[in-house]
């Protein structure tokens, strides 16, 4: 029994990290139905929440919810040119402003019009980009994934004022079809602050922008790209890699990760010296992870499937790096639709464990009706095993 001089003991500290569980949840949702578990088990448990995301669809809501700021939403164009809406946030302090391609260029925003695997660009997401310099930032942070292009960026360089030339000087079509053709680059308009501020990629792949492993050939079929357009595609990106080392001596052909969203970060960092990263890792660093780990008794993780892609730079991947390298080192545990990885590579990764919202056999309509209760319960129990080993 506690004396009556004895101090209170220190309540546990719970950080509750999710990303989304597509189809069903945002991470935001899944951060409340985690801590709503933890406090069933827990109600003197201090609770830290905040939503992730790996640097793709969704990075710009887990900012939002996150940073608290308004967001800002700018006239443009989707993939195949037609009038659209995007988003883009500014952090608190006003230095970065984050850009997320699926806004503008993203693929469920042209599924109601036939793919265009060849036309399909990025110029919108230039626009945004333009949008944000303006708005005075000293940093874009360009989230990628859920493109709906395979254009090597050059969309998004027409979108900041740069323009691409033919062999007569004419301008190109949009699209992997127009790099096929381009000659030269005229960045005489190119926005002024484009070469001023710092360029941060999130990534959330390592593929080269060619070759059997490259933008084309991986994820040009999802794009609606046949056989012969994938070859094509491939070899009109090796066109625009060879033009772009000309003109600035940065080679972007096999760079990691420069096969991400088309291709998107060949032309970033060749013409704007931008940084690809791991998006889950910078993610967690603009959320504040590390600082809200200092302390942390348990993390908890989670997405709709832990597989052997969550331990590549996904959200669980990003967790269990700043949580290994926090003073707390609290032990991060993974409650997911399912649970796909060996526990043994789990552990390898950093994982303590990883546990299932599914009670048994199940369709999936039934689990995803169930989401969130089922997240309640499954971080409940992982709770209250982890504080009776306290």
């Amino acid at each position: 029994m506690t004396s009556p001089m004895s101090p209170e003991p220190t309540p546990p500290h719970v950080v509750v990290v999710p990303d989304s569980f597509k189809g069903s949840l945002t991470a935001a949702d899944v951060a409340e139905a985690l801590r709503s578990g933890v406090l069933a088990a827990a109600p003197h448990a201090r609770v830290t929440c905040l939503a992730m995301a790996d640097g793709g669809e969704g990075t710009l809501d887990a900012l939002l919810t996150a940073w608290r700021t308004p967001v800002h939403h700018v006239e443009t164009v989707d993939a195949v040119g037609r009038p659209t809406t995007a988003r883009y946030a500014v952090s608190p302090d006003g230095r970065t402003g984050v850009v997320e391609l699926a806004e503008a260029s993203g693929l469920p925003a042209v599924s109601d019009a036939p793919l265009q695997p060849l036309h399909a660009g990025t110029h919108g997401t230039g626009a945004v980009a333009a949008a944000v310099l303006d708005a005075g930032v000293e940093e874009v942070l360009v989230c990628l994934g859920g493109s709906a292009s395979t254009d090597g960026g050059a969309g998004v360089l027409t979108g900041l004022g740069a323009r691409l030339l033919d062999a007569e000087g004419r301008p190109v079509p949009d699209g992997g079809e127009g790099l096929a053709q381009v000659a030269s680059l005229d960045l005489s308009e190119l926005h002024p602050r484009a070469r001023s501020v710092r360029w941060r990629l999130a990534v959330d792949v390592t593929n080269p922008l060619v070759g059997e492993l490259g933008a084309a050939a991986v994820f040009g079929p999802q794009k609606g790209a046949g056989p012969g357009e994938v070859a094509f595609l491939d070899e009109a990106l090796t066109r625009w890699a060879d033009l772009l080392e000309r003109e600035t001596g940065v080679r972007t052909h096999d760079l990691p990760g420069a096969g991400a969203a088309g291709g998107v970060p060949s032309a970033l960092v060749a013409l704007l010296g931008a940084e690809p990263e791991p998006g889950a890792t910078l993610v967690a660093e603009s959320v504040g992870l590390p600082a809200a780990l200092e302390d942390a008794t348990l993390v908890l993780t989670g997405e709709g499937s832990f597989d052997s892609q969550s331990v590549r730079g996904k959200v669980a991947d990003g967790v269990a790096r700043v949580a290994a390298a926090s003073p707390a080192r609290p032990p991060v545990v993974v409650v997911a639709g399912q649970v796909l990885l060996p526990a043994e590579q789990a552990r390898a990764a950093g994982i303590a464990a990883a546990f299932s919202i599914a009670p048994g056999p199940i369709g999936l309509d039934d689990l995803m009706s169930r989401t969130a209760v089922r997240l309640a319960d499954v971080a409940a129990s992982v709770t209250s095993l982890v504080l009776a080993g306290r």
